[in-house]
């Protein structure tokens, strides 16, 4: 019995230890819904990275590491750069800007376009530096 309790005792160690999946806030827009993370969610998602990175701000202000494309917030719904999205309205799809201001709108344009798992970077690359991660040039 003795020999059990420090081994349930590192398990409910572990156990909390395990992170939790990021659920984020959910934003209601006309169409449906996206979901805002902060940095550490975001940074928590990195990890585990299963969604495409989109930085929209415009002009080029730098990237949050393992960006995937860089599209302007006004130009996201344009043939061409549906074209750089996953064909399947389902797949997750996360969208950065300076300060929130501009992902707000490209995640509002790519709801209405029938986008199911759009995630925003609440207060955008600004909130990320103030967190204390990096942005690369």
């Amino acid at each position: 019995m003795k020999k059990l309790i420090p081994i349930l005792l590192c398990g409910l160690i572990l156990a909390g230890c395990q992170s939790k999946p990021v659920t984020g806030e959910t934003v209601t827009v006309a169409g449906g819904t996206y979901n805002n993370v902060s940095p550490n969610e975001l940074n928590v998602m990195l990890d585990n990275k299963d969604f495409v990175l989109i930085n929209v701000h415009i002009p080029f202000a730098g990237n949050i590491a393992r960006t995937d494309f860089s599209i302007p917030y006004d130009q996201i719904s344009a043939p061409e750069n549906l074209s750089q999205l996953p064909p399947d309205k389902n797949a997750k799809i996360v969208l950065y800007c300076r300060s929130g201001r501009m992902s707000t709108i490209a995640a509002e344009a790519l709801v209405s376009l029938g986008y199911t798992n759009i995630w925003e970077l609440k207060g955008g690359m600004l909130e990320w530096e103030q967190a204390g991660y990096e942005l690369q040039q």
